[in-house]
Parts: structure tokens; C-alpha cells; sequence
């Protein structure tokens, strides 16, 4: 395990490219830095906003360029290998929370607290659609695989999913009684899942919209939701303090993981898909194994909440964000 002290306010999420040779965090001190996984060395620091870097990703696979969002209104493009600012999107009128590369690396979406999410060309940097439709922030969006559908999930009880070529509405999810607070394709684009403040995830059908099933069992707001990478299995995070496991095939609950002492706020699958990792308030992250529920390993160290939460593509290494400004690289 290493300690990197990585900033002087605390991080706000941290992310692998495809490989895992690289990760890059983001912070409160207005940069976003990214880090040689293998020795710990700080490559190169992003400067430029003039707020909170809240929302970054890596466009993977290719792993050359870097997108920052942030509560400065604007999205930034970056040259991983440089750190150089290509272009800095403008147009949102509030911050900025979440964003994402699509496979192809042609676009960035962003999604921002003023309701919209905006679609942005990452060669010429020019916007390219505004997608209007939700009334109140945009907290999450993915697009699919390949690339020609985006879902935004929203404040408004609503997730959207969005034709990307067109900038049209396609679906409007309805049926959550609180905030979303994720939403997530599985891999092969037929499903979504959402994740609600009102208790509860649902998949939808990412054809028709309708939703197939509710997934029960957290008595407190459901915080992240994802797909393992071969979309048969859903894992969930809650502000309960639990995570659960359930088949996206029945939508049965398969296990549940029982451990932290605080919300968890992330939780992730490895690549293999056999294990599942969540960052907790507790300041610990835990690995659990998928098939048994059973805590394999705690990853303590951090002296406040984790909130970010990483496996690298050969699951053997993981990275952690943390309040207490550090992040840790664990092997």
C-alpha cells in the first residue's frame, strides 16, 4: 500500500486508464492530477479551473486524454500525455457534476446542476447538442457501448435515456419516488439501472423504457448502482451501510454485504467480476467476494470518509480517495 499525499483539499474522485498504468484525481484545490500507478509519481497537474474539480474520466481505451468537469461551470479536454488544455467547453450556466467519454472518443458528455447535459466535440472542441428535458440537476449519465444512446439520471425522480446522433428524448424512466443518484448501461446495452434516494434501484428494458423489476431490500437511500462487466450481476451501495449483489437475469438478491459502520457511497465489481469493492464513510474500503458475501480484505489507512473507490483492468490493484486528502494505491 502507498500514501499519496495528493492535494491540499480533500479528492473528489479518482479514476484508472484502460490499462492501469496510470489514474488520475480530482480535488477541492481546483486541480486534477494524474499519477503513475506503478511508482507513485506525480506526472503532471491540471491547472486552470477556477472551482472544485468534481467530474473526471480518462477517455479509455485509448487513455490519451483527460476530461474535467467542474463547479466552475466548464469542462476542460487535456492531453494525458502532456497536460496540456486542448479546449475548455463553456455553455453550462451551473456546475458541473458528471461527465463521461463515449467508446469512440468522438464526444464528452456533461451533466450539470442548471438541468441539462451538453454533448461536446473533442476534436474541434465545439458543443454539438443541449439535451433539455429534466427539471432539476443531472447527477449521473453513461452512455452504451456503443455509443449512440446516453441516459441521464436526475433530481427529478426521472432518468432520460437520449439518441446521441440526434440529441432526441427516446425514453423518460418514471416511476422512482426520490432522487436519482446513478444510472448505469449494462454491456451490452439492453439494460439500465438506477439508483434512487427513495430506497430503491430499478432496471429498465434500454429498448422500450419499461421497467422490468425494483430492487428491494435497503432502508435508506441507495447511493450507487453497477453492472459487473458481463451485465449478469448488479451490485448496490447504500447510505444503510450495506451493499448487495443481485442477478440481473431473476433480479434476486444473491447476497448481501454486511461490514461498514457508515454509508457506503461507492461500489465497483473487478473486471473478473468476482469480487466487489465499496468505500465507506468509515473510512475503510472493503473487498467482498461475489459469490459468498464474505469480507476478503479492509483496506484501512485513510483518516476520513472514502468517496472514490477503483479496480485497475487486472483487478490487482486498487486506488482509494479520501476527505483526508490522500489517495492510496493498494496492491
Amino acid at each position: 500500500m502507498r500514501a499519496l499525499q495528493a492535494h491540499i483539499l480533500p479528492l473528489t474522485n479518482v479514476a484508472f486508464n484502460k490499462s492501469g498504468s496510470s489514474f488520475i484525481t480530482g480535488s477541492y484545490d481546483r486541480t486534477c492530477k494524474i499519477w503513475d500507478t506503478a511508482s507513485g509519481e506525480e506526472l503532471h497537474t491540471l491547472e486552470g479551473h477556477k472551482n472544485v474539480v468534481y467530474a473526471i474520466a480518462f477517455n479509455n481505451p485509448y487513455g490519451d486524454r483527460v476530461a474535467t468537469g467542474s463547479f466552475d461551470k466548464t469542462c476542460k479536454l487535456w492531453s494525458a500525455e502532456t497536460g496540456k488544455c486542448f479546449y475548455t467547453f463553456r455553455g453550462h450556466t451551473a456546475e458541473i457534476v458528471c461527465l463521461a467519454f463515449n467508446p469512440q472518443s468522438t464526444l464528452v458528455a456533461t451533466g450539470s446542476m442548471d438541468t441539462t447535459a451538453k454533448l461536446w466535440d473533442v476534436g474541434s472542441g465545439e458543443e454539438v447538442s443541449t439535451l433539455a428535458g429534466h427539471f432539476a440537476e443531472i447527477i449521473s449519465l453513461s452512455f452504451n457501448t456503443t455509443g449512440d444512446r446516453l441516459v441521464t439520471g436526475s433530481f427529478d425522480h426521472t432518468a432520460i435515456l437520449w439518441d446521441v446522433p440526434s440529441g432526441r428524448k427516446v425514453h423518460v424512466l418514471t416511476g422512482h419516488r426520490g432522487e436519482i443518484s446513478c444510472v448505469q448501461f449494462n454491456w451490452d446495452c439492453s439494460l439500465i439501472a438506477t439508483a434512487s434516494l427513495d430506497k430503491t434501484c430499478k432496471v429498465w428494458d434500454a429498448n422500450n423504457g419499461q421497467c422490468l423489476a425494483t430492487l428491494l431490500g435497503h432502508n435508506d437511500e441507495v447511493l450507487d448502482v453497477c453492472f459487473n462487466y458481463t451485465g449478469q450481476l448488479i451490485a448496490t451501495a447504500s447510505a444503510d451501510g450495506t451493499s448487495r449483489v443481485f442477478s440481473a437475469e431473476t433480479f434476486q438478491s444473491l447476497c448481501q454485504l454486511e461490514g461498514h459502520n457508515g454509508e457506503i457511497s461507492k461500489v465497483c465489481f473487478n473486471p473478473q467480476g468476482s469480487r466487489v469493492l465499496t468505500a465507506s464513510v468509515d473510512k475503510m474500503a472493503r473487498v467482498w467476494c461475489v459469490n459468498t458475501g464474505v469480507c476478503l480484505q479492509v483496506l484501512e489507512g485513510h483518516s476520513d470518509e472514502i468517496f472514490s473507490c477503483a479496480f485497475n483492468y487486472e483487478g490487482d490493484t486498487i486506488i482509494t480517495g479520501s476527505k483526508d486528502n490522500t489517495c492510496r494505491i493498494w496492491h
